[in-house]
């Protein structure tokens, strides 16, 4: 038999929280193990009992769903992070997700979504836009295309630099690269690693995550 998934709920509401833990409860396959009505309970009970899912409300009083979202994913990876939220912008989606939420629910669809999405992150995929989400960097490319693009920050990455990163988003390989602008493959290296410095980042995803995150490729038309 499957054990189940283990779960925290975080949401400063406590109908909300009872409704919801009523909800998984009527089901198998779902075990709420801890609860929190802020966000400093939230990283406490995350920390301690290392649950597989958190249920983390968006608007939490002491400290914010999204600023306690960043001190778990520093204490504790392995988490993932399921966002409850009324109402949010196509930009904290973006925010959210880079900082390490695994999805998002919106409350009035919790009856409809919550089970499945819960299943969805919990097996290694993202839940967007109340669907399953395998390609991350493809969900957060089309999310990006819907935000209000503020002021392009370059970190200081050249003309060539950006063209790089844009490869890395839309997938290409070190040899693709190369062969679209006509450079040998060390020369792509190289690129990357003065882009790796510049923004911090360590892995291709990581990149393609940032990039996406701080607009530094330009949407699609």
């Amino acid at each position: 038999m499957e054990r189940s998934i283990r779960i925290v709920l975080a949401d400063d509401h406590p109908v909300v929280r009872i409704g919801v833990k009523n909800m998984l409860t009527l089901k198998d396959g779902f075990d709420v193990i801890g609860e929190a009505s802020d966000g400093d309970e939230a990283i406490t009970q995350t920390l301690e009992l290392e649950p597989d899912i958190l249920l983390l409300d968006v608007q939490m009083p002491r400290l914010p769903g999204i600023e306690a979202m960043r001190a778990i994913m520093s204490g504790t990876p392995t988490v993932k992070i399921l966002l409850l939220t009324s109402t949010i912008s196509t930009q904290q989606i973006i925010e959210a997700l880079h900082i390490g939420a695994r999805g998002i629910v919106l409350k009035d669809a919790l009856a409809s979504h919550l089970q499945t999405a819960i299943r969805t992150v919990y097996t290694g995929d993202y839940w967007i836009g109340g669907k399953r989400v395998v390609n991350l960097v493809s969900a957060l490319h089309d999310l990006m295309q819907q935000a209000i693009v503020p002021q392009r920050k370059t970190y200081g990455l050249t003309p060539r630099e950006l063209e790089v990163v844009g490869c890395i988003v839309e997938g290409c390989s070190n040899r693709d690269i190369a062969k679209q602008f006509t450079l040998s493959e060390e020369t792509v290296k190289r690129h990357l690693s003065n882009i790796f410095d510049k923004t911090g980042v360590s892995t291709r995803l990581e990149l393609a995550l940032f990039a996406i995150a701080h607009h530094l490729v330009e949407p699609t038309p």
